[in-house]
Parts: structure tokens; C-alpha cells; sequence
């Protein structure tokens, strides 16, 4: 059984973060849940996009450029330590940003999607969303997103309302998520493929 975990972003993962990126470029694809990391496709340096990223897990950092504090981490899968996906965990939410945007971003790199892993990775983003005192949280996706409506609905997501996102004229749901709820009754499904933490 494949088994996966989340990792905090290091500079270790330099070329691993670029290839990834480049992947999402190959295939033309949406990059969801990178949190700074998708700036190095518009000329940002690896170095300065982890410092971005590690500054935003401060409030008043992140407020002072107009953004709400997040934690952002890399989905590893441990049999071949590759960057499988991304998720973001967004925290003092603006109650603009709770209209569509959301606690939670995550995303699969195109060659491992359609294999249940963007489930995995948004339960272990339930996780850290608690240890960070969420009680419950907003996920927004596009109506023509099945799989991340899908992923949603497979964690318990309850749909609160179904409206045109005005960012980007688009059909969005927005769900809410109870937290400790989803974490205790889909820990047998998910837990034996996360990496225990004390591995």
C-alpha cells in the first residue's frame, strides 16, 4: 500500500518544486494549492518563493501585502520521496475570501491524478487545519471541477450554496467541512495510507 505524508516546504525540494511546475506547464494545467510556489513560472527564484511562502505563516506579514495567512505543504509519497501534490491551509479568512476562496487549496500533479490521492492529501490537510484550531472549514470549486467535487464530497462536505464566483464568472460550490467530524469518521479510509508521525 502506497503511503504519503505531508512535508513542510525546504530547499531541499528545489528541483523537485521546478519539475513539478513544469509538468503543470507541459500539460496546461491549473496549478491549485502551491500557496507562492507557482511564482516561479513568472520569474520568481525558488529561494525567494519559499521565503514568501514561510513568511505568510505570519499574520502580520501576510496582512501587510494584502493576503491572509496560510501554511502551505508538499504531499510525499514515501516509496519514491516524489512531490505528488501541494495544499495550502488558509487561516483568519476575510469574510470576503469565505464568499469563494476558502481555508483550504490542494492540487495533484497531472500524471498521478484519477488515483484518490488529492483525498488523502486533503485529509492530511484536516489535520493541520486542526492543529491550527479550525473548527470547520470552506472549500469553494468550480461546478465543472468533478474530481475536486468529488474529493470534497468524499470528506464530508456539506454544499452550503452553489453561486457565480465574480473573481472569474464562474459557476462555483462552496461546501463546509467539519472538521473533527470528517477526521474521525474517514480515519479508517484514509489513515492506513498516511506515514505515522512517529516513522
Amino acid at each position: 500500500m502506497e503511503q504519503f505524508y505531508l512535508e513542510k516546504p525546504s530547499i531541499s525540494r528545489k528541483d523537485d518544486v521546478l519539475e513539478y511546475m513544469e509538468e503543470h506547464q507541459k500539460y496546461q494545467s491549473d496549478i491549485n494549492g502551491a500557496g507562492s510556489f507557482d511564482e516561479v513560472l513568472d520569474g520568481l527564484s525558488y529561494e525567494a518563493c519559499l521565503e514568501k511562502s514561510l513568511k505568510l505563516e505570519n499574520k502580520e506579514y501576510a496582512n501587510s501585502i494584502n493576503k491572509c495567512p496560510r501554511k502551505t505543504f508538499f504531499l510525499i509519497r514515501k516509496h519514491d520521496n516524489k512531490l505528488i501534490g501541494m495544499i495550502s491551509i488558509r487561516y483568519d479568512l476575510t469574510e470576503e475570501l469565505l464568499q469563494f476562496v476558502g481555508h483550504i487549496g490542494y492540487g495533484i500533479r497531472p500524471t498521478e491524478r484519477g488515483k484518490g490521492y488529492n483525498k488523502i492529501n486533503l485529509y492530511l490537510g484536516l489535520i493541520e487545519a486542526q492543529k491550527l484550531g479550525l473548527s470547520r472549514v470552506m472549500l469553494g470549486c468550480s461546478v465543472s471541477n468533478t474530481p475536486s467535487d468529488k474529493t470534497i464530497q468524499a470528506l464530508g462536505g456539506i454544499l452550503e450554496r452553489c453561486e457565480v464566483d465574480p473573481s472569474d464568472n464562474t459557476l462555483s460550490n462552496v461546501y463546509w467541512i467539519d472538521v473533527s467530524k470528517s477526521l474521525y469518521e474517514y480515519r479508517s479510509v484514509y489513515v492506513p495510507y498516511i506515514v505515522s508521525e512517529d516513522m
